[in-house]
């Protein structure tokens, strides 16, 4: 029986499974893992900007302090007083002795942090005090120093130039002038003014505070960010005034961030100065922190895909035995035996379908059986009515020879005639058997043969070729002999006919062949005898034996007539290879 080629329920249920169950998770999974690498981003930011802040803060802190020094002169107006109106003698030196000197003293001496003091008088009757510092950085004096100058000295300095217009209290300037990058300094600059009747400004001198870049800037560290970050400080102008880390430019460059495409680059504006701070932060970093979040987030999906697959193998399996249960016993049912059974324990629809197929199973077993009795029953009476309308019909055509022989007084041929009559009806007779074996058939032919030369002599030739091997098998009795009696019936060629019975073991049937030297048959009626249907008494022993072959045997077997007028016939019976029982061979 073919077999279709089919996906089994269990792989069925367990790719539904992964469609509706393992998709989800990996969709969940690749969302989870794009909201963590997005907050990753976002805490790195978050926590860059919190660095940079608190830097900005510490940054402000020690910027303030510097201006709150500049606030101290700026706004004293009696230092104002006494430096515009400075006059030679005892009493302006007693005036910067007492006054003057003491006061820039105390408010340089009031900043937390180290600077270089330098004032600049447009008063040239006010003294200079200054030192001669050779070229060396003025805060690495170890004493905390500070120089007076009059304005000349930087009247034409660029810087003092371009300096903006004043704005009462607010203008003031961060930058680095002169020797201040040199000696990694900056400056703060800023106007010390006099507001005189009308409110009109007028400039009395210049301050400039130079801190060193380095305290102003102590707290800003990248290690704070992280080992592979840079930190920048930008000017006004965008040039670079402080890095912290290793930098591809220089202090004083233009700061591009386009250098910086595989960065991650977090900037905060510095109030009050103007200035800007920006982290650049390599997206290794962050893309480390992905890959951590990333693995986790495949080692959790992959525990729960493995969890889900073994729980989905597993309610697979349960179901996929019972279904296979079932389909083993439909396919037992379609092969015709219907007698498996199978039990589920639990009321599910398992256990009713199995429930219905066991009952479905016991019908029509009982059915298939009562059927396949009948059947038998049938083919039984059909053979036995075929059988029972041959013996007659030999049996007359012997009896009326027998009746010659006896009218003729032929008393010794009569005597083996009816020899051969009870012998013959003895095997045909096989104690009610349909089946015998093929030697006995042979005998049984022989013993017809025998009969019929009685009365034919010399004018009936016989010749036996039969392989010895196949008299071990079994056949339905008389299928020879109806041809050998049609042939002396109908195939007589002038007064003389020979037949040759033949008998071969082929590889899965046996084949007997009745062959004369007779007329032959001519198409017409050959057809006529071959016909199942036809209703005269032409070849009628021909169909009968053929209709008893396929009766028992099938269809595959029978009789098949070959013949050609004025040369002979041929008539070849083919059946199975069935063995002989024990009981049939001994008899």
């Amino acid at each position: 029986m073919r077999k279709y080629r089919y996906m089994p329920f269990g792989y069925k249920l367990m790719l539904s499974y992964c469609v509706f169950i393992v998709i989800p998770v990996v969709v969940i999974g690749y969302f989870a893992n794009s909201v963590y690498v997005k907050s990753i981003r976002e805490q790195i930011e978050s926590g860059v900007n919190g660095t940079l802040r608190q830097m900005i803060d510490n940054v402000l802190f020690k910027s303030e302090d510097v201006i709150r020094i500049s606030d101290f002169f700026y706004n004293d107006h009696t230092l104002a007083r006494n430096l515009r109106n400075f006059e030679e003698g005892w009493v302006g030196y007693e005036a910067t002795t007492n006054l003057v000197l003491p006061k820039i003293s105390a408010y340089k001496e009031a900043s937390s942090v180290k600077m270089w003091l330098s004032l600049y008088f447009h008063n040239e009757d006010f003294p200079e005090i200054y030192r001669n510092y050779k070229g060396e950085d003025p805060l690495r004096q170890t004493a905390n120093p500070f120089d007076l100058y009059h304005i000349s000295r930087i009247k034409e300095k660029i810087w003092y130039l371009n300096f903006p217009e004043e704005i009462y209290g607010e203008t003031k300037q961060w930058k680095q002038i002169e020797d201040d990058a040199r000696f990694g300094r900056i400056s703060l600059l800023r106007r010390l003014v006099s507001v005189q009747d009308g409110g009109k400004i007028s400039e009395i001198g210049f301050i400039r505070q130079s801190v060193y870049l380095a305290d102003l800037f102590e707290t800003v560290d990248y290690t704070k960010i992280g080992n592979e970050a840079t930190i920048y400080i930008k000017d006004d102008g965008n040039r670079i005034i402080r890095t912290s880390g290793t930098s591809p430019f220089e202090i004083g460059q233009v700061w591009n961030e386009a250098e910086f495409e595989d960065h991650l680059i977090i900037g905060n504006a510095i109030p009050q100065l103007g200035w800007s701070i920006s982290a650049v932060i390599p997206n290794t970093i962050f893309e480390e922190k992905v890959a951590e979040v990333r693995l986790l987030t495949f080692l959790i999906c992959l525990v729960f895909t493995v969890v889900y697959f073994v729980s989905g193998a597993l309610l697979s399996n349960y179901f996929s035995r019972k279904v296979n249960k079932i389909v083993s016993v439909l396919d037992s049912f379609q092969e015709g035996n219907f007698h498996k059974r199978i039990n589920f324990k639990g009321n599910d629809e398992f256990s009713q379908i199995s429930r219905a197929l066991n009952e479905m199973g016991q019908n029509i077993g009982e059915l298939i059986h009562k059927v396949y009795v009948a059947d038998l029953d049938k083919k039984e009476a059909e053979l036995d009515m075929l059988q029972a309308q041959i013996n007659p019909h030999f049996l007359y055509n012997t009896l009326s020879s027998i009746n010659r022989l006896a009218k003729f007084g032929e008393l010794e041929k009569l005597q083996r005639m009816v020899m051969d009559l009870a012998k013959f009806y003895r095997l045909s007779l096989n104690e009610g058997r349909i089946l015998l074996p093929i030697g006995e058939e042979l005998e049984q032919a022989r013993a017809y043969i025998n009969i019929q030369k009685i009365k034919y002599e010399e004018r009936m030739g016989v010749t036996f070729d039969i392989d010895p091997r196949i008299e071990g098998y079994t056949t339905i009795k008389l299928i020879i002999q109806p041809f050998i009696e049609n042939v002396l019936e109908h195939a007589w060629c002038a007064d003389r006919i020979h037949i040759r019975i033949v008998g071969l073991l082929e590889k899965d049937y046996i084949l007997f062949k009745i062959i004369d030297d007779g007329v032959g048959i001519s198409a017409e009626l050959l057809e006529q005898m071959n016909d199942p249907e036809e209703s005269t008494s032409v070849g009628y022993g021909i169909r009968n034996v053929n209709q008893r072959i396929k009766l028992y045997y099938g269809g595959g077997y029978g009789v098949s007539i070959y013949s050609r007028l004025g040369i002979g016939t041929t008539v070849s019976i083919r059946i199975p290879l069935e063995e002989a029982a024990a009981g049939e061979k001994a008899g």
